[in-house]
């Protein structure tokens, strides 16, 4: 599905999105009527497998920011088909950490404000790009053929000295040590995968009014899904050391 495709399914009645030949998306669509529908969705994102530098980050940040100047409690949507961050050393020297994650906290405050935020992931991403936009959204879903990586096999062995031979043995039973859409599924990373044969809005709004989740159901759905099995476990209990502690 191209980017085309995939935004007049999800605004038939119309959208304002524009991407740039950096491959920034940016603007605004109307959702279909009907509860929670007929709002305007502030969308963003990255497209062509685009590397998201200091720039790129700061563009999509001040386009969430701007939106939450105006009324309205539309949805925040997240586009994502990006390469990783940028790997230059200009963007390394001027703080691109402190950039993407400038990204993130504007998503976060969005959401904090009563938007929705939802990522949607339609083709690759990786790394520190992954994490400032579709992992910082309240929900992320996908559409199948999506290929997220957190961090590709080779890289994580060059970080943790392990041989690759290892972390590919690993893989093949442990989602966290794998890329691909079906393993962050089963880690609760992605809620659910959505249909492009069906109108995307049909599917954005029944989300909607579902309601999302109150507070972050990612570990509990990695356990259910046999992805994550400690990870809930592990953060109830230090939440629960800490309270007791406090």
């Amino acid at each position: 599905m191209t980017p085309a495709d995939m935004l007049a399914s999800l605004f038939p009645a119309g959208h304002a999105v524009r991407i740039g030949e950096d491959g920034l998306i940016a603007g605004s669509g109307t959702l279909p009527d009907g509860p929670p529908g007929g709002q305007e969705a502030v969308v963003i994102g990255v497209a062509r497998r685009a590397a998201l530098g200091v720039e790129g980050a700061l563009a999509l940040s001040g386009h969430v920011l701007a939106a939450l100047e105006k009324d309205g409690q539309g949805p925040v949507l997240v586009l994502v088909d990006s390469d990783s961050q940028r790997m230059s050393r200009r963007d390394e020297l001027l703080g691109l950490n402190e950039f993407l994650a400038h990204l993130a906290k504007c998503l976060v405050l969005a959401d904090l404000r009563g938007r929705p935020t939802v990522g949607l992931l339609y083709g690759h991403t990786a790394a520190g790009a992954f994490i400032a936009t579709a992992l910082a959204t309240r929900v992320l879903v996908a559409l199948p053929g999506a290929e997220p990586a957190v961090m590709d096999l080779p890289s994580m062995a060059r970080v943790t000295k392990l041989p690759l031979e290892v972390l590919q043995e690993k893989a093949k039973s442990t989602p966290v040590f794998a890329p691909g859409l079906d393993n962050l599924a089963r880690t609760g990373a992605v809620l659910e995968t959505w249909d492009p044969a069906a109108p995307l809005a049909e599917q954005f709004r029944a989300l909607l009014a579902r309601g999302l989740p109150e507070r972050d159901t990612r570990a509990v759905l990695g356990q259910e899904r046999g992805g994550r099995p400690k990870a809930a476990e592990i953060a109830a209990r230090v939440q629960e050391l800490a309270l007791r502690h406090g």
